[in-house]
């Protein structure tokens, strides 16, 4: 539901298309976009009004509905400007309904805001964000219209379009005597589960009968004694508007839970419900109805979002087959200069602006567009090629007015003989209500070709046109599409008919302004006058782009690119222009701003690149608009004469771009044997280091892309016989990164073949470097030559490593020693420790002490030991870091270097190092974990420390290798007490209920008060009205029957002196968050089946009789209130059967029953033990329309009660206790102590969550549940208008 309300937000931006690009945001407020090529309006989303939006939609496109609205003028109605006058009573929600309608029909606007509408029912934002339900919706919403209708013309407008009515019969099979009741119906629910089609609902709902027979028979009034009866229903009255929801949610009782239906399920297009109907005289017409609307619902049964497939009954949006099928097939050609590609003649320009047009797709182009694509097209411009012989283009359109058509205000060029569609050029509603005729205005040129060019148009008028209205866009779609919608997460929920016998008359169609009170015509044309001035104020605004002009007298020709001269900001000019004049009006602005400038100006296009400024395409066509050129925001443009720049020849676009290169020559230096001849002296050798680093120096150099190779030594001065070499780059993982060091540098030597490419051929980027070397280079021993290949090696690439060691005397630190070892990436961990021992002098110290290298990370803490066997790069050690030299032994290659700790993850911070090999099972790795610290024995098992350092999930697989189970080096076990049941073994903690509150339940805390099997006081645990106590564990297999699960508790020792004839006698239950959470049912179920888990926690209860309740049959705790006084007697358990029924009649009934009084006179209320309230069961059903097995009753297992084993079901007597509060005087206490605990909760700045401190026991379950938000009830606030 809330997927498009981002989608909205995006609307009030700038998409990032090509054609907004370089728009300029000034902090208003962008207008509404247009209508789009349906012609239509869209409703904006609020948040989560989704489900508003579809039906005020379908309400808007029932014309009978929309005309008996809008006949209500002020006279009845109010006005809405008195609606804050006490003595004028405003009837707010049909006028804010009426002007919505308005702003949907004539505003020219993509979409229509409700807030309007949601803030007369009264509705604040948290139900605007809040998902409901659209079928409760339209019951509710029709409510709050009649009630605001009362005492005018319209107050059975309701009544008249929807209403319907059926009758219910009862027959006597022994007097044949009929019992009738007519019920009233605003819509009818049709089954969908077990259903195949609507037609098999009505059948079922309509056409089967209901025997009342055996043990179910009916008290026939007129023989007074049970009967066999049969009870059916039909259809008496019909409306004009018939509604059908669909039951697509049902409730899982196996599982506990809600679900949708996404099976297929058929509706037709029209349907006769002459079958269905009491009387069945009259004609096939009276009973035909036709779907016009279609609610979808997409998503599951928590959440979702509704669109709306709606038929244009009227004809108000303009309709086009969607892109796929867009052209009639038997479309025929009309002008061969339209329907066949045109043959170009360059030199013509009728043929090449016809052919321009021809191939676009929506066969039209922007006027401001049409310059590009022609020098496109051609090669070269209106003005150099046409403009000497045929005048500006515009003036060349329009004297071949035969030809070429103007649209959308001018500023579209189309071709007459195939206009732009109805679909692609919509008229805008502030023409039409500028003009009520209904009739468009056709152009005489177009008529003849309008009528051959559609053979097919008057059949396709025919045909249905339909339109899915999701929020705000509105999509053309075929009558075929809605077949797609029978099954699935996005499929029909509610279905609207009409009679077919409903006919429109035919100044209706097309005319949007039918019926509309001319007030509200008025207020669309305001509107739609305020639109248009901000769109045009918008659009002035957005299209002014900030251009950066560089003036060409501040700038140079240096390394390939041009390079301002000195550092002032001067010769950078920043100037704001509108993006939709030419660039002849630049050119014109820009002369104004310069007077000195003399001479030619060309404006050239350029970006800043890392070698300088460079320029591409000049501007030479002065009539094509800045947004035409591609000239947007921050655009750069280099005002020059278009020939040089202080005297060099510039080099323009794209393949002459300056390439920014990094030369690297020879520096020796100290380190060499000499410096060369064209080297760095002393003098020079930080700047080298800094550069480059001891050995090399670097200097960056441009050069344009477009210059060889050999024009490039030519310019560093360089002699013939030198060589350019470009850096080796190894493939992944064999090369070295300027941090790691260790190893010598390559180099490629540029054959001499090379020399005669381009930078740009050779593929040289920005940042590449260029070894320059000169022959007598090769006698020092830093350079080696192989084939192509150059190795330098010099002092930089030498790095080291630091080695610390602590001196540990007496249990005190000591001195701590470091030394530097040189060290490179091919070096051996084990010779870096080796040398380190030499160099820190610690042999004799360390002689037969086993010692590894470990690493420090950035907090100081030590890593885990380093492999010895690999070289540095492999171990993943980094140059130039310390390293610590540690006792004890470093992994191998194929070990791993573990810590863990006994206990609980507390004792982490004292954890002991193991090293174990990888291949070892978890089971071998234990054993030597045992074996380390001193512990034996076989209750012992591993687990995993989580990411909150907290102990994790158990190692369940001890045959498991650690390679297998990925564990990594350094990483923490836990060896945990307690052994682990085997793979396929849940292992479960049962509780024992001591004290029950029933006469079928035993209380057996006497005989485990005698055999407590030492368990302590502390492992108790207060449940609503029973005490739980621990009684041990049982591990079985997840293949194992509830019964034999009752089985083996039975065998406890705490219960071996209760006496259980059979298992059938203990009822199981599970627990939650330390309450009973569900009864587990079916004796024969596994227990993999009924999704119990490993640690989960059950209670037993001992029971008088024997017990296996079905899948539908609720245990409920029923207290009935003592008459006068604010308590209740003792609790009773009920069983309540809702396999057949689970509406609140149902439970009404069973209690009346179960007490012996009548179902009417009690009252019922659920109990929340969470929030100490009472919610009210009311005997209300929001269904009128019966059918067989009531399966149209509001269902008290779902929304909003959920009821389920266990609930507390409050009961009075209103015969004799007017009393209808349920709240004690616990309730009331316990929630004072909830409010003081949130208030609490919030001064400390905690969340206002609380746990109640009275509830102690199996606390391992406790911990964030993620909660769904609750369900609130839906209303509309409507005002007196009696």
């Amino acid at each position: 539901m809330f997927g498009n309300l981002f989608e909205e937000e995006e609307e009030a931006g700038f998409s990032p298309s090509h054609s907004q690009l370089g728009r300029v945001a000034k902090g208003g407020e962008e207008p509404p976009l247009p209508r789009g090529k349906g012609n239509l309006s869209g409703i904006k989303n609020q948040g989560g009004t989704c489900y508003l939006n579809s039906l005020l939609q379908t309400l808007l496109f029932t014309p009978e509905f929309r005309e008996e609205l809008f006949s209500l003028g002020p006279e009845e109605l109010g006005c809405l400007e008195d609606k804050d006058k006490p003595e004028a009573k405003a009837r707010v929600i049909p006028l804010e309904l009426q002007r919505l309608f308005a702003r949907l029909l004539l505003v020219d606007q993509q979409s229509a805001s409700t807030a309007d509408l949601t803030d007369s029912f009264g509705w604040s934002n948290s139900e605007e964000t809040s998902q409901h339900d659209v079928q409760e919706l339209n019951r509710i919403l029709f409510s709050a219209l009649e009630h605001s209708l009362v005492g005018t013309s319209g107050s059975s407008l309701i009544h008249r379009l929807y209403h319907g009515t059926t009758v219910n019969s009862i027959v006597c099979k022994a007097c044949n005597n009929v019992s009738q009741r007519q019920e009233d119906f605003l819509d009818l629910t049709a089954c969908v589960c077990g259903v195949s089609s609507l037609e098999g609902a009505l059948w079922d709902m309509f056409m089967e009968e209901e025997l009342f027979q055996g043990n179910n028979l009916y008290r026939c009034a007129h023989c007074d004694r049970l009967v066999t009866a049969a009870k059916s229903a039909k259809l008496r009255k019909l409306p004009p508007f018939m509604t059908i929801s669909l039951l697509r949610f049902s409730f899982d009782f196996a599982k506990c839970e809600r679900y949708k239906e996404t099976g297929r399920y058929a509706f037709p297009l029209t349907i006769n419900l002459r079958p269905f109907c009491e009387q069945a005289e009259g004609e096939d017409l009276d009973y035909s109805y036709e779907l016009f609307s279609v609610i979808i619902h997409k998503g599951g049964c928590y959440g979702g979002h509704y669109h709306v497939y709606i038929r244009d009954i009227d004809q108000l949006g303009q309709w086009e087959p969607p892109e796929e099928d867009a052209k009639p097939k038997s479309q025929k050609k009309v002008k061969e200069v339209s329907m066949s590609e045109p043959e170009l003649e360059k030199d013509d320009p009728l043929s090449v602006l016809t052919t321009i047009i021809a191939e676009e797709p929506s066969k039209s182009v922007l006027l401001d567009q049409l310059g590009q694509k022609l020098m496109d097209k051609i090669g070269s411009s209106w003005s150099k090629k046409f403009r000497k012989q045929h005048g500006p283009i515009g003036k060349f359109l329009k004297s071949h007015n035969d030809v070429f058509i103007l649209v959308s205000n001018g500023t579209q060029v189309a071709l007459k003989a195939n206009p732009p569609s109805p679909m692609t050029e919509p008229p805008s509603p502030a023409d039409q209500t500028a003009d009520p005729d209904p009739s468009p205005a056709q152009d005489p040129g177009a008529v003849g070709t309008e009528t051959e060019l559609q053979q097919e148009p008057k059949a396709e008028q025919k045909l249905s046109h339909w339109f899915d209205l999701n929020d705000s866009m509105v999509t053309p779609i075929r009558e075929s599409d809605i077949e797609k919608q029978f099954q699935g997460k996005e499929s029909a929920y509610m279905l609207f008919y009409r009679k077919a016998q409903l006919c429109r008359p035919s100044e209706a169609l097309n005319n949007p302004l039918y019926k509309v009170p001319a007030h509200l015509v008025q207020m669309a044309q305001e509107e739609n006058s305020v639109l248009q001035q901000r769109r045009e104020e918008f659009e002035a605004s957005n299209n002014s782009i900030e251009l950066r002009l560089h003036l060409a007298p501040s700038y140079k020709l240096e390394n390939g690119g041009l390079q301002r001269i000195g550092k002032d900001q001067d010769g950078v000019v920043t100037l704001r222009f509108d993006r939709r004049k030419t660039v002849e009006d630049l050119r014109l602005a820009i002369y104004q701003m310069q007077e000195l400038w003399e001479g030619d100006m060309a404006l050239t296009v350029a970006k800043s690149l890392p070698a300088g400024l460079h320029l591409y395409n000049t501007l030479t066509d002065d009539n094509i608009s800045l947004y035409s050129a591609g000239i947007y925001t921050n655009s750069d443009l280099f005002v020059w004469n278009g020939k040089e720049v202080c005297g060099a020849v510039v080099l323009t676009g794209t393949e002459w771009e300056p390439v920014l290169l990094t030369v690297v020559r020879p520096f020796l230096g100290d380190y060499g044997e000499g410096v060369l001849e064209n080297g760095v002296g002393d003098g020079q050798a930080g700047d080298g280091a800094e550069n480059g680093g001891q050995g090399l120096k670097r200097e960056p150099k441009g050069f344009a892309g477009g210059i060889t190779l050999g024009k490039v030594k030519e310019a560093l001065g360089e002699p013939q016989d030198s060589l350019l070499c470009q850096e080796h780059r190894a493939g992944k993982g064999g090369g070295q990164s300027q941090g790691e060091g260790g190893g010598a540098s390559g180099w490629r030597v540029f054959p001499p073949e090379d020399m005669q490419r381009t930078l740009k051929e050779l593929a040289l980027k920005d940042g590449d470097a260029l070894l320059v070397l000169e022959q007598q280079s090769f006698d020092s021993s830093v350079f080696s030559r192989s084939g192509d290949m150059v190795t330098v090696t010099t002092p930089s690439d030498c790095r080291w490593l630091q080695v610390e060691f602590q001196l540990h005397k007496a249990g005190k630190e000591g001195e701590r020693k470091k030394t530097k070892v040189p060290a490179s990436g091919n070096m051996l961990m084990s010779e870096v420790k080796q040398t380190a021992i030499d160099e820190l002098q610690l042999k004799d110290q360390l002689a037969g002490v086993e010692c590894c290298l470990r690493q420090l990370d950035r907090t100081g803490k030590l890593l885990p030991p380093v492999c010895e066997e690999l070289n540095v790069r492999d171990a993943g050690v980094r140059l130039m870091t310390t390293m610590v030299l540690c006792p004890g032994a470093a992994p191998k290659a194929s070990q791993l270097f573990l810590h863990f700790c006994v206990g609980t993850a507390s004792s982490a911070g004292t954890a002991m190092d193991i090293v174990v090999e990888q291949t070892w099972t978890v089971a071998e790795c234990l054993k030597a974990m045992l074996k380390a610290v001193g512990l034996e024995g076989n209750s012992w098992h591993l687990r995993r420390l989580d990411w909150c350092e907290d102990v994790g999930e158990p190692l369940m697989d001890k045959d498991a290798s650690l390679a297998e189970l990925k564990i990594s080096h350094g990483e923490t076990l836990v060896v945990t007490e307690g052994e682990l049941p085997p793979k396929g073994f849940l292992k479960l903690s049962v509780w024992l209920s001591l004290n029950s509150t029933n006469d079928s339940a035993v209380s057996i805390e006497t005989d485990f008060n005698h055999t407590n099997n030492g368990f302590s006081e502390g492992e108790k645990l207060g449940v609503m009205s029973a005490e739980l106590r621990a009684i041990g564990q049982v591990e079985i297999t997840d293949e194992a029957t509830l019964e034999d699960l009752k089985t083996q508790v039975l065998t406890l020792p705490a219960l071996q002196h209760v006496c259980f004839p059979s298992p059938a006698f203990l009822r199981v239950w599970q627990l939650e968050g330390n309450r009973p959470a569900r009864i587990l049912r079916g004796q024969q179920l596994t227990l993999r089946k009924l999704k119990l888990a490993n640690d989960t926690d059950i209670c037993v209860q001992q029971l008088m009789t024997e017990e296996d309740l079905g899948p539908k049959e609720v245990l409920l705790h029923i207290q009935m209130g003592i008459p006068g006084e604010r308590c209740y007697y003792p609790p009773e358990e009920l069983i309540w059967d809702a396999t057949r029924d689970s509406s609140p009649r149902s439970l009404h009934t069973a209690l009346a029953v179960h007490y012996g009084l009548c179902p009417d006179s009690l009252l019922l209320a659920k109990h929340q033990p969470d929030k100490h309230i009472w919610d009210p069961i009311s005997n209300w059903s929001q269904q009128v329309s019966k059918r067989k097995k009531k399966k149209k009753a509001e269902s008290l297992l779902g929304a909003p009660f959920h009821l389920k084993d266990g609930d507390k079901i409050g009961i009075k007597n209103l015969l004799i206790d007017s009393n209808r509060d349920f709240c004690t005087v616990e309730d009331e206490q316990d929630q004072q102590r909830l409010r003081e605990q949130a208030e609490q909760c919030t001064k400390e700045g905690k969340s206002a969550g609380s746990v109640d401190p009275h509830r102690t026991g199996p606390e391992k379950k406790a911990g964030p549940t993620n909660t769904r938000k609750p369900e609130v009830a839906l209303s509309i606030n409507v005002g007196t208008f009696r």
